[in-house]
């Protein structure tokens, strides 16, 4: 036979979903370890993918999407992220999962490089890696609260880089890029005329300060932007993202959805109709609950001494660990095997993670603040 695919055998195994499908099948543990809401997907939202299933809307679409969810997602585009983005610069994806990785393809050929968070989400060096291209992790240390070290960006760059990605709301850290950091990452793009991805699967999830569009403040058309249903209105399995970009590159996105995707689900493309489109309280009521969670986090901590940097938006903290724990892999297993609960590994988010654990304060208030203090105390007790 010949051999497999060494692209598709040297991709690593993310760490999170590790410590996931242990957890899918472990009755009765306390679920911290993904960022999934708890919430029911909203009524109305529901409804309408039933209506749509019901009334035979079950066939293809458009590749680049249904044109009535596309005309929505532009209006919520500029209303919500200041962005100015008309209906055929618009791609309905396969959750933001698909457009980040149709934009790899897009932009980057054999040996290119794009620039990425460190601590950052470990799926973006997946997608990198499966176009070609070599992902380059830009340092976000605890030690500036998570904010990129924008001194140390230049350095980063060679001939090859083709990309620099930003997350804001941040996964793993919570950390929000203010105006002045987006204009500082605009300005660097500018300067080494890069494509900015941004990917704001967590936009409407923000606590303290503002978290603007680098598109809305970009007037070269060098950004790429990516949203999601998932988070916003607790539709993560229902599969639905979208991304909007100058047209040059929106027509290679909606071309790529060809060969990688086809088109996204009809049913479920209503169904975030409806969402973007009907009543928004849904929206207000599931972030006040996430901040109340946080607050309660943030509170525990400051009770038990410890130091902490408070998330300021999305649904994550970083939890800092005794130095004691240098492989946050094996102490998250411990957690889970020991103790029925799940936590992300810091590890798997990149250097910038080592000595953390990734908390997802998606749950009830009861859960968080019963797991907390088994967490410290486990963490405390750790011999390795």
């Amino acid at each position: 036979m010949q051999p497999l695919s060494s692209v598709a055998l040297s991709l690593p195994v993310s760490g999170i979903r590790a410590v996931a499908n242990k957890a899918m099948a472990s009755p009765g543990v306390v679920r911290l370890e993904i960022g999934e809401p708890d919430f029911d997907t909203p009524a109305h939202i529901v409804e309408a993918a039933h209506k749509a299933a019901r009334d035979g809307f079950t066939r293809y679409t458009e590749s680049k999407g249904l044109l009535s969810l596309r005309e929505a997602v532009s209006a919520k585009l500029a209303r919500v992220n200041r962005i100015d983005c008309p209906p055929d610069r618009v791609i309905v994806t396969h959750g933001a999962l698909s457009g980040l990785c149709s934009t790899a393809f897009a932009l980057l050929g054999a040996g290119d490089e794009m620039l990425v968070p460190d601590p950052g989400w470990p799926n973006w060096a997946m997608m990198i890696q499966l176009a070609g291209g070599v992902s380059v992790p830009y340092p976000c240390p605890a030690a500036t609260r998570f904010m990129p070290d924008l001194d140390r960006l230049q350095s980063l760059v060679s001939p090859r880089t083709r990309a620099i990605l930003m997350n804001s709301p941040s996964n793993p850290t919570g950390a929000v890029l203010g105006p002045e950091w987006v204009e500082a990452m605009l300005e660097f793009a500018r300067r080494n005329d890069l494509w900015l991805v941004s990917d704001e699967c967590y936009d409407e999830i923000v606590f303290e300060g503002t978290a603007p569009s680098p598109a809305a403040l970009d007037p070269d058309g060098r950004v790429v932007t990516l949203h999601s249903c998932s988070k916003t209105y607790a539709m993560t399995g229902w599969r639905i993202g979208y991304a909007s970009a100058p047209a040059p590159l929106a027509a290679v996105l909606a071309a790529l959805q060809q060969p990688l995707l086809g088109n996204a689900s009809s049913v479920a493309q209503k169904a975030a109709e409806a969402a973007l489109t009907g009543p928004q309280d849904c929206v207000v009521q599931m972030r006040n609950a996430y901040r109340a969670r946080r607050d309660s986090f943030v509170q525990l901590m400051a009770q038990a001494g410890r130091p902490f940097h408070p998330p300021a938006g999305a649904f994550y903290a970083m939890l800092p660990l005794p130095g004691a724990v240098t492989d946050t892999m094996a102490f998250a297993m411990h957690l889970l095997e020991r103790h029925g609960i799940a936590a992300a590994p810091g590890d798997a988010f990149g250097s910038g993670g080592k000595g953390h654990l990734r908390l997802a304060l998606c749950v009830d208030e009861a859960s968080i603040r019963n797991a907390l203090p088994v967490i410290l105390a486990a963490a405390d007790a750790w011999d390795g």
